[in-house]
């Protein structure tokens, strides 16, 4: 054999290869190429801090509660309770409710809502207000500042739909006493599943007196078209808030003109103050409206919460306590009724 031939073809091959692995280490594509980030890795990413909150927050089905807080209703009354420490009080005390708070997302207009959000270790968003501190301090029911506050949760509500999120979604006002999921339907075809201020049988949902500070929405086109026209009006309804824009809308027949699936929920299980639920046995939420200011809303949820505390103990002795459970009724809201007739002085 000879050698020499071998040796010469062997170096020459050995000198392409050391060329083509030149060329490939100084070509201008060896970084696209190795150090491209995954697809899956890239979509995972959240977008911002408000898609990194919903993904927290959610549910495996993508819905989300949402209830949005500023400084008035984390400051407190007399002895110090705020209108925060009743709603997360609600969960506590409630039946099956605990677990729901994982999925809460707490959304604060100011700093100092976001801070006291964040000390008690919830789920939380601070969303950034168009006009400086204005959301901080609390708005009495009806006020311009009351008003513009009610669009902007409008606004912000139609950003989660637009996510892909459907959502519950809960003024702070509202004590949550036990798991709605049961009674709410799951049904997909249900788009809007909304309170009542008073539930009048045999009515039609449109012709409801609806309340939008309790109900559950579906994220498809029908409802984001919904929330879209919904907001579009704000400008053409001076001195009306958004749920009287809503209700007008109802009247017109918009659910039935986009196709929309709506609900309205009986008071005997989501309940307010505007007509009470008379079956603590069935009862499920107990919103603090009809009602004007956050101390009066705080004085009357407290008495909310002594009753049923008084309801779930006589509830859990019926075969020792002559009490029956269904003859309980609730402490009258008198801070509430009073709330219209005294000079306000805003919290905050």
């Amino acid at each position: 054999m000879d050698y020499s031939k071998c040796s010469i073809r062997n170096c020459a091959i050995a000198l392409l290869l050391v060329g083509v692995v030149h060329f490939f280490l100084t070509s201008p594509f060896h970084t696209s190429i190795w150090h491209q980030p995954p697809i899956e890795a890239t979509s995972a990413v959240p977008r911002d801090d408000l898609a990194a909150a919903l993904s927290k927050a959610s549910m495996p089905n993508k819905t989300v509660i949402i209830t949005i807080v500023n400084k008035a209703y984390v400051g407190g009354d007399g002895d110090g309770t705020t209108m925060l420490d009743l709603f997360l009080e609600s969960f506590w005390i409630g039946e099956g409710t605990r677990d729901i708070l994982d999925h809460v997302l707490v959304v604060a207009v100011d700093r100092k809502a976001y801070d006291r959000c964040i000390f008690r270790r919830l789920n939380c968003y601070e969303m950034a207000g168009e006009s400086g501190g204005e959301m901080e301090e609390e708005k009495i029911y009806m006020s311009d500042e009351f008003i513009k506050m009610m669009w902007r949760r409008t606004l912000f509500l139609l950003h989660v739909l637009q996510r892909g999120y459907s959502f519950i979604f809960t003024d702070m006002d509202v004590s949550w006493l036990r798991n709605p999921f049961p009674r709410l339907s799951t049904n997909l075809t249900a788009d809007l599943q909304i309170s009542t201020d008073k539930f009048l049988a045999g009515q039609l949902p449109e012709d409801q007196p609806i309340n939008t500070g309790f109900y559950m929405v579906r994220s498809n086109k029908k409802t984001i078209a919904l929330f879209e026209n919904w907001y579009a009006m704000k400008n053409n309804s001076v001195g009306k808030k958004e749920q009287d824009v809503l209700v007008d809308l109802m009247k017109m027949g918009i659910s039935r003109q986009l196709g929309i699936a709506l609900t309205t929920l009986n008071t005997l299980y989501f309940s307010g103050f505007c007509q009470d639920s008379n079956d603590f046995r069935a009862v499920i939420t107990v919103h603090a409206n009809c009602c004007r200011t956050v101390s009066a809303k705080v004085a009357d949820l407290k008495a909310v919460h002594r009753d049923w505390r008084r309801f779930k103990a006589a509830a859990a002795t019926t075969t020792t306590n002559k009490t029956d459970p269904a003859s309980f009724r609730w402490s009258a809201h008198d801070a509430c009724y009073h709330s219209w007739n005294t000079s306000i002085t805003p919290l905050g």
